[in-house]
């Protein structure tokens, strides 16, 4: 899975739960919050005032751990 800027928390969360470390590092600590599940990441890192592409690339940095 390719995971983009536009992945809703959920699909990202179902596809390696390991994400949600990476989330909560960044500063994402309502990543249960059922409201989250449905937002792009871009729509979560907005609400929560980060920079989309440093946690996008964060994001990748520990998949590419993972393979």
């Amino acid at each position: 899975m390719e995971i983009t800027k536009d992945t809703t928390m959920g699909e990202m969360l179902q596809y390696d739960s390991g994400i949600a470390y990476i989330l909560m590092q960044s500063g994402m600590h309502c990543v249960g919050c059922p409201s989250s599940i449905r937002e792009s990441l871009a729509e979560a890192c907005m609400v929560h005032g980060l920079d989309a592409d440093e946690v996008l690339k964060a994001i990748q940095d520990y998949l590419a751990t993972r393979q």
